[in-house]
């Protein structure tokens, strides 16, 4: 399996071997978990994302139906509408 070497500074270590200590993990088992956490809160808001630009998608002509003093307007047209920011 692959390894990574990851230089931290003393004080960043003893606070890493705290915190593993208090959970009762190795440092290793601690720090991976850590990590491990992390790329899933990143997939999980990856996910979100793609649902959420789908459902705009989706969803747009219903919102401009709604709001259409917020809707975007003609290209050339000056007006602050979605995407205006």
């Amino acid at each position: 399996m692959p390894a990574l070497n990851v230089e931290f500074s003393d004080d960043e270590l003893a606070a890493l071997r705290s915190a593993a200590r208090d959970s009762g993990k190795t440092l290793k088992a601690y720090v991976r978990e850590l990590v491990d956490g992390d790329l899933a809160e990143r997939r999980a808001q990856a996910r979100a994302s793609e649902v959420f630009r789908t459902f705009v998608a989706e969803n747009a002509a219903a919102f401009d139906e709604a709001f259409p003093e917020d809707a975007p307007g003609r290209p050339g047209e000056h007006q602050a509408g979605r995407g205006a920011a």
